[in-house]
């Protein structure tokens, strides 16, 4: 299981641990966006610090109609006690986790500052 806590601004955070390309491990905290459907988001100061691997050219339609065009990076993190090497999309924001990472957990909320977030990974019928 992994948790975290709902921040004053009412946004879920949980830590993430991510490999840099020396080897060493960096503990980051990240919002969790149901909004976002990819995998994680990095600033690219944080994607320089942890010299990830360039990938490719990604493409997204954001809410208010308009297209961004980003880079994707490759990056290792620690998920729930496992390395998954997963892509990321480079964006001018805070750290954010999307439905992607999430995808085969429950996400537990308590909406109010200091409440609880969870995800739990859910049993396959």
């Amino acid at each position: 299981m992994i948790t975290g806590i709902v921040n004053r601004d009412f946004e879920p955070i949980i830590s993430l641990s991510l490999y840099g390309i020396d080897g060493k491990i960096y503990t980051k905290d990240a919002i969790i966006d149901t909004g976002f459907n990819g995998w994680l988001s990095l600033p690219p100061d944080l994607i320089a610090q942890l010299n990830l691997r360039w990938k490719r050219r990604g493409r997204a339609l954001l809410g208010d109609g308009s297209e961004c065009v980003f880079n994707v990076y490759e990056a290792v993190l620690v998920w729930d006690g496992e390395v998954l090497t997963i892509p990321v999309d480079e964006a001018d924001s805070e750290p954010l986790v999307g439905m992607s990472l999430m995808d085969g957990y429950q996400l537990v909320v308590q909406v109010v500052p200091g409440g609880l977030v969870e995800l739990s990974k859910v049993t396959p019928i």
